[in-house]
């Protein structure tokens, strides 16, 4: 791959550098932190006794975390792609790539995409693209990886202080309902660090997208990568913006895409607290990106491995033998959280007491049939 002097190039390296330099940087308090898990002491389970395993679609995943969509398309990003498959290979996790459009603008690069199958030849592999691509694009994007799934990422914030970025998201719907209609494997819908809102997940079901990925605010900020690439870094006041993973899970509608989370998970404890707020799994970018960051596969192995042991851990001690029996867990819900909840009509309180047998289920009235671990009071 002989494009890293391309402008191309040169962006996907610079984003690289940019996200790896946040996640070394002292860690933010992002919203899973105002997400505090009730302690029951006389609740625990035999470690034993747990199944990380968790049905998505008509396939079964072996854990509820997946390595996000990060990168590929020059030398320096295919070394991080292939030990992120070594990784994915060794612990069995499923993996997303990063857009690979620039591979099929640029055929030359797409070694770099193509190592993710080459390393985890029987693997879930999930092809990344840009929203606005044809549905032709979308099939070579799956062919390309040998992919199982195809993920679509919206990302208009990023284009709007990208300096190279498009400032037309009209034909973003159509485009969208095009890909859907032509993929040959499931389409996964994902934000890229800005939030999937109730509005915006209604009309993802509504298109016939069956997986989303909110992908809130709180981990990497291509906001602030963009504007650390522009001259006079002046859209430093969009830093922040959007909805967290948290919040977008809370005020997710019934019906809806099934979803996943991902944006500021930080810690196996994270994870946790996704799955309680109804995420049938969870990405994880910048945590993972760290150890693979210089292409150390064994190094990145090794950290997925202690996730997925702690994930084990923290599931028997919450009481939860399968990731979807974390949906019954008592939350209490705090600070910007909370603020949220109030702001838009949801029942903060209600996630306290999902265990009580003599609690009355709160349910929105717009959806009756909402079960008691989503409750609101929304009119």
């Amino acid at each position: 791959m002989s494009e890293t002097a391309s402008p191309s190039g040169r962006r996907k390296d610079d984003h690289l550098r940019l996200a790896h330099d946040q996640q070394t940087a002292p860690s933010r308090r992002n919203d899973f932190d105002d997400v505090q898990i009730l302690h029951h002491a006389l609740e625990g389970l035999d470690a034993d006794q747990v199944r990380l395993d968790v049905p998505l679609l008509d396939r079964t995943w072996s854990a509820p975390v997946y390595i996000n969509g990060m990168t590929g398309g020059t030398d320096r990003t295919a070394r991080v792609n292939r030990a992120l498959a070594i990784a994915a290979r060794e612990t069995g996790i499923a993996m997303a790539s990063g857009s690979v459009g620039i591979a099929l603008d640029d055929p030359s690069t797409a070694p770099g995409f193509r190592v993710i199958r080459e390393e985890n030849p029987d693997g879930f592999v999930m092809a990344n693209l840009g929203i606005g691509r044809s549905a032709d694009h979308a099939l070579r994007a799956v062919d390309l990886l040998q992919a199982d799934a195809l993920q679509i990422h919206l990302n208009a914030v990023q284009e709007t202080v990208m300096p190279e970025g498009t400032r037309d998201f009209s034909r973003w719907p159509r485009a969208l309902e095009a890909v859907v209609a032509a993929s040959p494997v499931p389409v996964l819908v994902k934000e890229v660090g800005f939030g999937l809102s109730r509005r915006t997940l209604t009309r993802l079901h509504e298109m016939g997208v069956q997986l989303a990925d909110v992908s809130g605010v709180g981990g990497t900020d291509f906001a602030r990568i963009e504007n650390a690439r522009r001259p006079g870094e002046d859209y430093s006041f969009l830093a922040g913006h959007g909805q967290s993973a948290v919040c977008c899970l809370l005020d997710a509608p019934t019906p809806a895409p099934q979803l996943l989370a991902s944006g500021g998970v930080r810690t196996p404890l994270d994870v946790i607290k996704a799955l309680a707020l109804g995420a049938r799994a969870t990405g994880v970018a910048g945590a993972f990106l760290k150890p693979a960051y210089d292409g150390d596969a064994e190094h990145a192995t090794a950290v997925i491995r202690g996730w997925l042991s702690q994930l084990t851990e923290l599931m028997a001690l919450f009481g939860a033998e399968t990731p979807a029996a974390l949906s019954g867990t008592d939350l209490l819900l705090r600070g910007r959280v909370r603020e949220y909840c109030e702001l838009t009509g949801l029942d903060a309180a209600g996630y306290a007491r999902r265990d009580r047998p003599d609690a009355e289920p709160v349910t929105d009235p717009r959806t009756p049939t909402a079960p008691p671990s989503r409750p609101r009071t929304r009119t």
